[in-house]
């Protein structure tokens, strides 16, 4: 802010310093005028820049600022969507985190329902047999991959 403000100064105050100085020179009965000096008997003119009418320059002064809340606007619209963007991110990667540790558990359980049925007797192997294929499917819905 306090460099556009700068930049904004210097632009209002750039005529006055393009002016410079300005000297008139007479050879041979012809006046010319120069940004350098010339001639034996240059003459510097001091030259004054007229003043902006008081109008203009409050116009001037008024698109200088409308401008200048439009930049701020258009910033602080930035700031908030980069917000917005970093908050969505770290969303996603807790969502991910529990989406894992939820896998990591299925997995498990499925790991535990086939040593289940291997350890089993003879009376209760096609009932653990089933429940490990039954985890083992809820294990490829849930998470496949």
């Amino acid at each position: 802010m306090r460099s556009l403000l700068t930049l904004l100064i210097a632009c209002l105050l750039s005529p006055a310093a393009m002016a410079g100085t300005i000297y008139k020179c007479v050879e041979n009965g012809k006046t010319s005028y120069a940004d350098q000096p010339c001639g034996k008997n240059p003459v510097a003119l001091a030259l004054r820049v007229a003043p902006a009418a008081p109008g203009e320059a409050a116009e001037r002064l008024a698109r200088s600022k409308a401008y200048l809340a439009g930049v701020e606007a258009e910033r602080a619209e930035e700031e908030q969507r980069a917000a917005r963007a970093a908050r969505a991110a770290k969303q996603a990667q807790r969502d991910a985190l529990v989406e894992r540790k939820r896998c990591d558990k299925l997995r498990l359980q499925t790991k535990w329902a086939e040593e289940d049925s291997r350890r089993a007797g003879r009376s209760e192997a096609d009932r653990e047999r089933i429940k490990a294929r039954r985890q083992a499917e809820a294990l490829a819905v849930e998470c496949p991959a």
